[in-house]
């Protein structure tokens, strides 16, 4: 994205920041795409603006017809709200085993489409395993090598939801899958590990402060402020981690970069050749991957909820009522490195104005082994605990 914006640009695009509704977004990102002068070093950035506008749009109409469903009015559902512990979205080229493995993982009665491309909008249904609740999107399939409005939908599930499956054949090639974390990243979302990047958070006062332990190249700190002053931005977090450049950290400004924590699913294993460069690249990639067959529904379930728990930093915790002889077989799932306390609030806001102490156990340990802590013991996932108030 360019670095030598006009100043009315700049000034146009600070009134987007400052947009609370999708409504005064579209709008200000209108007025600022009439200040961006046309030329090759901004075609990206229009790029963006428009699929991000044409976004905007999407969620509005969705918002719509779910508020005319919701009146009796009928209508598609296109917004699927998030429920259970975790959201998961499914994505993957066309026939590459989405349905299949919501069917494996499941208990849909889909059936994968007779037409490539024949969904068009996000398929919710939920997957249960150790009494976790996560709740798989499919959405429709990816259209490589060119724009498409089913494309916009998958990006607008991937970013509300907590992590990725990205489901592939062992006949997809190499460039096939490239292409995939290509388009998701040319829009800010990256469904393989950040190494470097730059995330600016706007503050009402503080100034600007800089943070994290990379480094910008070919330029100095102060710079960084000089950009964020051109934007009318004098009070802000920026966070640097790896090696950025100046153009990066103005990027920034428009390009909000995420990450979801990714899983792969490589179906047709039949097909899958000794030396496979699509495992290599996941490999490469940081990307956690399994091999499934589909037909068979040989997923290893728990190893995958495992997993969805870990890339998303979440943990399980049991609880165990005081007079009860074993603990609830539904876990509270939450972040890790949350306390006693915090799980007490959780449950009740009387328990957490009450405490008096914990009882707590390793889940392969009980009932032996218990031990008594307070409410700032920071909990580990499979851990059961007694709150006593």
């Amino acid at each position: 994205m360019p670095a030598n914006l006009p100043a009315e640009a700049k000034a146009a695009w600070l009134k987007v920041m400052e947009a609370k509704t999708p409504e005064e977004k579209i709008k200000a990102m209108e007025e600022f795409l009439s200040t961006v002068p046309k030329h090759k070093g901004t075609e990206k950035l229009i790029k963006h603006i428009r699929r991000r506008m044409a976004e905007l749009k999407r969620e509005l109409n969705e918002r719509r017809e779910k508020e005319r469903a919701l009146r009796g009015g009928g209508g598609s559902r296109l917004y699927v709200a998030k429920e259970g512990d975790i959201q998961v979205a499914v994505v993957g080229p066309p026939s590459s085993g989405k349905t299949s493995l919501l069917c494996c993982l499941s208990n849909t009665t889909l059936r994968p489409d007779d037409l490539p491309f024949s969904t068009v909008e996000p398929v919710p249904s939920m997957f249960v395993e150790d009494g976790v609740y996560v709740q798989l999107v499919k959405t429709p399939s990816l259209v490589l090598d060119q724009s498409s409005d089913l494309n916009a939908i998958a990006l607008a599930t991937v970013r509300n939801a907590d992590a990725v499956i990205l489901v592939i054949g062992a006949d997809t090639d190499r460039g096939a899958v490239e292409r995939i974390f290509q388009f998701f990243e040319d829009e800010g979302v990256y469904l393989t590990p950040l190494r470097n990047y730059v995330k600016i958070e706007r503050r009402g006062l503080g100034g600007i402060q800089i943070m994290g332990s990379g480094r910008v190249i070919g330029g100095t700190l102060n710079d960084v402020k000089k950009i964020l002053n051109e934007y009318g931005i004098y009070h802000a977090v920026v966070r640097i981690e790896g090696e950025v450049t100046l153009d990066e950290v103005e990027e920034a400004l428009y390009l909000d970069r995420i990450y979801k924590p990714t899983i792969a699913v490589i179906s047709k294993t039949d097909l899958l050749k000794p030396s496979d460069s699509v495992i290599d690249l996941l490999s490469k990639s940081g990307v956690r991957y399994y091999l499934a067959d589909l037909k068979t529904c040989s997923v290893d379930t728990r190893r995958l909820l495992e997993d969805l728990l870990k890339v998303t930093g979440r943990i399980r915790v049991f609880t165990k009522p005081i007079h009860s002889k074993t603990y609830t077989p539904k876990p509270i799932v939450v972040k890790a490195g949350s306390t006693v306390g915090e799980v007490a609030a959780m449950i009740h806001s009387s328990l957490a104005e009450t405490f008096k102490y914990a009882v707590v156990w390793r889940r392969e340990d009980f009932p032996n082994r218990p031990k008594r802590v307070g409410r700032d013991y920071v909990l580990s996932d499979n851990e059961i605990v007694e709150i006593h108030a």
